[in-house]
């Protein structure tokens, strides 16, 4: 952990990832953190300290240029956070060299999603708000448990069933703010605080990129982004899991 710059740089490109896309903080930090050898415990808890400030800033932004809707909004959060609570607690209640592939089969699929998704065309668009409550569940729990998952799993969700992406995008960003808290904050009360440096590494590799992420939203094709994104935490995840077969 003492390369600080390789550090900073995996900070900085999945703030600008997670900025243009709206997912992929999360999964493409964790990916990262795992292939460099820190357990999976401590790699989500530093990945979601990290999210914090940036997922605040993202949430804020958001909600001043009206991109929240804000009945999608309350039915996430309280779900999204109760499913985070829960995934931190299965997160620390195995031993890392025991979770760690199952983890890394979690990216893998993660990966996968994110790959596919840069082929998906979407219907007309319409609001969807069933199944929220179960969605919100599902994605904060695989959120503290990989690491990362929130984007991936509700932001593709709801645009897959056609709800507009730019409520979509704007409603999750905002919520996971407070999800990301909520997982941070069990994570603090059941292990200690440990690898500030990583942290403070991915907060200010993420503050650089944040201004760039919405340049980057407007001269790059979210296609390409997604399909380099996808692919990258396909090949980490494989790594990984050939670590621990080797």
């Amino acid at each position: 952990m003492d390369n600080i710059f390789l550090l900073l740089l995996v900070g900085f490109l999945a703030q600008l990832v997670d900025g243009t896309l709206g997912m992929a903080y999360g999964v493409l930090s964790t990916s990262f953190l795992l292939s460099l050898g820190l357990p999976p415990a401590t790699a989500s808890a530093s990945v979601h300290t990290a999210e914090i400030f940036t997922t605040g800033v993202s949430g804020l932004s958001h909600l001043k240029f009206g991109n929240v809707k804000k009945q999608l909004f309350l039915k996430l959060l309280i779900p999204g956070s109760l499913g985070g609570i829960l995934g931190a607690f299965i997160l620390t209640s195995f031993p890392g060299k025991i979770i760690k592939p199952f983890i890394s089969i979690y990216l893998l699929v993660m990966g996968i999603i994110i790959l596919r998704k840069s082929t998906n065309h979407h219907p007309e668009e319409k609001e969807v708000q069933s199944n929220l409550i179960p969605l919100g569940l599902a994605g904060g729990f695989f959120d503290a448990v990989g690491g990362g998952g929130w984007g991936p799993i509700v932001t593709s969700t709801l645009l897959v069933k056609g709800n507009h992406p730019r409520y979509t995008i704007g409603s999750v960003n905002l919520a996971e703010f407070f999800v990301t808290l909520t997982e941070a904050l069990t994570f603090f009360a059941l292990i200690r605080l440990s690898h500030l440096k990583v942290i403070l590494a991915l907060i200010g590799g993420g503050i650089i990129a944040a201004p760039l992420a919405a340049i980057t939203c407007k001269k790059l094709p979210p296609r390409y982004i997604l399909i380099v994104v996808g692919t990258l935490i396909i090949i980490l995840s494989i790594r990984n899991l050939f670590l621990f077969l080797g």
